[in-house]
Parts: structure tokens; sequence; C-alpha cells
């Protein structure tokens, strides 16, 4: 498709008009650069067609870049040995759903769909991650209960499931692929939930007929950058303005429940399984885990990337030994899994330097993935007398980060659900601020909450932090 003259010629793929039988809620970098390949790869190697919709469930800027393209965009793979760029035309539509809420709802309804798959972040949920609950005080959820047209991801997939319901559809299976331990369960515990209140009958047939695999899914996929944008026209001559990237390392582990039909997976690499469990607590602990350690203390230390943490031995040492003496030890390895392997496999990832994935990207709503990554394990291995000081310091890390002053007591542009009232729970003293958010019910768990030996270690780690700082923090720990 020529532009004017003189100007790159902008990607372009004719769609396929064939309907789709996957609705995507979330439509991130992340499930583009992941799921909707693993999916690409699936269709052609079994030659049915199993395009996807996708759903941007706040604005517009996704749909408005792929539009112009045909719905297709590049995939980048950064390798040490260079970059390896892959069209990717999956997506068959891309929908905005403030803009028209009931577009994307009939679209679910749609008698083809069999999979309604989700990316929208642990805060997108809608429940309090301590305890996995649905939060019916959340403005979207107490709009949901109200209104037929939703704002929520839970309010659609439950909208959507009635829509069917009533028109005597089988419901579709519910893929979550957000970082939450028992994701599956979790959102099934919480579209349980909104069902009860809208309609019990409704409830009652999710919960008979419904299918919400938990999953694990494992890519890094750094922002994009402007610089990205053209470095990629000049390596393919096209211009495209919604492209991907992500390191070579993949994995996408399914537990092998289903509503109704799927594409064929696992001729793709994809492990269908009976239980997700070790293989999600390996990755959430082990990989996010020690990337929002890195993330709050690297950030700290004047690290951009995680890749340029790693690169400092103190860090370098650090993580290494979170991995053996304060993570391995919780864990129970999946069939098959050298943990040690894993470990270092996970230390090669994360240096490597052509994956500019930023440290202020990663500590992003730390209120919602703190429990899961790092609290549970930190709770765990009290409970079995096992002391974790460098989980501990990460803890105190995100709460000097949030803050929102850094150690040179520059501004940091802290993006949270809870910041303002995170802010607010800062003090001068070390105590009282660790005395305020171990209030917070809906991020620490109350065997944390009611520990007084751990709001001692957290005191005198967050007092190490103001007054020397947080690479000789680490490097007093694990140098």
């Amino acid at each position: 498709m020529s532009m004017e003259a003189g100007l790159p010629d902008r990607l372009f793929r004719e769609p396929r008009q064939t309907p789709a039988r996957i609705v995507h809620l979330g439509l991130g970098a992340f499930f583009r650069a992941h799921g909707a390949i693993y999916i690409a790869e699936a269709m052609k190697s079994s030659g049915e067609d199993w395009g996807i919709t996708g759903v941007s469930l706040q604005s517009s800027g996704t749909r408005d870049r792929l539009r112009p393209q045909g719905w297709a965009y590049t995939a980048v793979k950064l390798g040490p040995d260079g970059e390896k760029p892959q069209i990717v035309d999956v997506l068959r539509d891309v929908l905005v759903a403030p803009e028209n809420p009931q577009a994307v709802l009939d679209a679910m309804t749609a008698t083809e769909v069999q999979i309604v798959s989700l990316t929208v972040t642990e805060k997108g949920y809608c429940h309090e991650p301590s305890t996995g609950r649905l939060n019916r005080e959340h403005p979207d959820i107490r709009h949901d209960l109200d209104n037929p047209l939703p704002k929520s991801a839970p309010g659609f997939l439950v909208r959507a499931l009635q829509a069917r319901h009533a028109l005597g559809l089988p419901p579709f299976t519910v893929l979550c692929c957000d970082n939450l331990p028992e994701n599956g369960h979790v959102v099934r515990g919480v579209v349980l939930e909104l069902a009860e209140a809208i309609d019990p009958a409704l409830a009652a047939w999710i919960d008979m007929r419904g299918a919400f695999p938990s999953t694990m899914v494992d890519r890094i996929v750094p922002a994009t950058s402007a610089a990205d944008l053209d470095r990629l026209q000049v390596l393919t001559g096209m211009r495209d303005e919604a492209p991907v990237m992500h390191e070579p390392f993949r994995q996408w582990v399914i537990e092998d429940r289903f509503a109704g039909s799927r594409p064929d997976l696992e001729a793709v690499g994809v492990q269908m399984v009976a239980d997700v469990t070790p293989f999600e607590h390996m990755k959430l602990r082990m990989l996010n885990g020690t990337h929002s350690s890195l993330a709050y203390l690297g950030y700290l230390a004047g690290h951009e990337t995680i890749a340029d943490t790693v690169a400092d031995s103190a860090f370098s040492g650090y993580v290494r030994a979170l991995w053996q003496h304060e993570i391995i030890p919780s864990l129970t390895p999946p069939s098959g899994t050298d943990l040690q392997h894993y470990a270092t496999a996970l230390h090669d990832r994360y240096a490597n330097p052509a994956i500019r994935h930023r440290t202020w990207q990663i500590a992003m709503d730390g209120s919602q993935k703190l429990p899961q990554r790092i609290l549970a394990t930190i709770a765990e291995a009290r409970a079995a007398g096992r002391h974790v000081p460098g989980l501990t310091l990460a803890v105190a890390a995100w709460m000097r980060y949030v803050s929102g002053r850094d150690e040179a007591d520059q501004p940091i542009e802290v993006k949270d659900p809870l910041a303002p009232s995170l802010a607010a729970l800062w003090h001068e003293d070390p105590a009282q601020t660790v005395q305020g958010f171990l209030k917070l019910e809906a991020v620490f768990p109350t065997a944390l909450r009611e520990d007084t030996a751990f709001a001692d270690d957290l005191t005198a780690a967050l007092t190490g932090l103001m007054a020397d700082g947080a690479r000789a923090m680490v490097q007093k720990l694990h140098g």
C-alpha cells in the first residue's frame, strides 16, 4: 500500500474476512508478542482458522495504529545475534470498549467464538490481591452491577456469558494470560461473584458449564520506543506504527480444560498440563519476584534497565543469592524442571543487552504485584523459620520508591492504583512508615501484618536504604 512519493510504504496485509473464533481483552504488547504468535503458528500448522478480535478496554491508540495496516504488525525478536522481524496477521478486528461496549459484547456473543482470552494486568480483575475476592467497591464494578453495558473486564465476561445463556449458546472458555497465581481460579471466582450479584441462575450455569483454565505465560516484552519504529523501518523498508519487541525465549503452560474447541497449541510448543501450579509458582517467584526486586532497587540505584542492573556485579550477586537461598527453597519443581538451570537461564535473559526492559516499567502497579511475586514467598519462608533478607530489602525498596522521591530527592513518576495513599504513608521515621504500610490489608497478608519481627526487619532495611542507598545495601547483603 503506497504512501505519498518519497515516503516509505506502510505495512499492510489484506485482512481475512473469516469470523474470529477468539476474542482477546486487553490488546497490549505482551499478548501480541506471545499468545497471538503462538495462535498464528498453530493456525499455520493445522490449517484451521482461529482469527482474533482484539479489544482495547481503555484507549483507541492500538486500534488507530493497527487499522491502516489491515490489523497486521511486526514482531521483532531481540537476540544477542541481532534483530529478526516477522509479520503477524492473526487479528481480524480491534474494538475499543469505551467507544462501543455493545460491539464488544456482540463480538463475545458470536456463535463462532470459543475462547475469550485476557491480558488486562493484575489490577484489571478488580479484585483484592491479598484475598482474590471481587472488590465490590471498585468504581467499575459498582457501575457494572447496575448497567448492562460494562466497563470492567469481569463485567464484560459476565454480561457476554449472560447474553450467550439467554441465546442458548454454550459458554466460551475464559483464558487468563496475566501473571496471577492460580489465575484461572482467581478469574473464575471474580466472575462467579459478579454473576451471583446480577443473577444467581446465571452464576449456577457458569459454575456448571464454564471453563477457566489456569495458565503460565513467559516472555520479556519491553516497551516499544520511537527509535524502535525508525530502526525497524530501515531494517524492513516498511513503516509499522504498531510493532512489538520481544526476547527469543517464550513459554506458555495451559491447564488442558476447555469448554469447547481450541487451536492445536501443542503442535507449536505450548505445554498442555493437568496442573499449572508448580510452573506458575516457579515463574512468579523466580522471574517476576526477582524482576520486581531488581526494578525497585535498580531504579533507586540509578539503573535504567534490568540489563544495566545485572551488569552491576553487586546486583548480579544479589539476584543469584535470592534464587539460591530465598526463592528456590520455597518451591516444588515442576516435573522435569531443574530450578538451578532455570535460574541460570533467567540471569542470561536479564543480561541480554538487546532487551531494554526499563526498571520504571516493571515497577508499575507494585501494590497489585507484590502479594503474588514476593510477599507470599516471604510469608512461607518466615513460617518455616527461614530468613529472607534480600526479599525484605526489596519490599523496603518498594516503600522508598512509592514515596515519589528518589535517592537524589528527584521526583519519581509512580504508576500504581494506590499511588496517592501510598505516598501519604511515607514518614521520615522508617518505623512509622513501616507501621503504616503494614496496615494495608489489600497488600500484606495477615501473617505478615501481625509479624512484629518482620516489621523490625523491614524497618532496619528501610533505615539502611535511607542512610546508605540501594546499591550499598545490596552490596552489604550479597555483593
